[in-house]
């Protein structure tokens, strides 16, 4: 059975590929209108996890997501703690 992790938890999918697409899409499509009182742009993140199960594009670009987000957290924390960074290429030791 597919799943997808968010943080600690893993989240079942239907089993069906067209109905993880139509999942997907449908998230995505309703995300747009996040501006009307139950739906939410949260939708829009939630249906292309959903969606990187099938279509590979897809799945680059949430890795690329996670990875980039990772990068921006490390250097926050190291900001955080006073480590200076090296002056040929901006990193900070780890």
């Amino acid at each position: 059975m597919p799943r997808i992790k968010v943080a600690d938890r893993e989240i079942a999918l239907p089993r069906s590929r067209a109905a993880r697409m139509t999942l997907g899409w449908g998230l995505i499509l309703l995300g747009f209108l996040g501006f009307l009182p139950i739906l939410g742009f949260w939708m829009v993140p939630a249906g292309a996890a959903v969606l990187s199960v099938d279509m590979p594009v897809m799945r680059r670009l949430r890795r690329r997501t996670e990875l980039w987000t990772a990068r921006r957290l490390a250097a926050w924390r190291a900001d955080r703690s006073g480590t200076p960074p090296d002056p040929i290429d901006g990193r900070r030791p780890e």
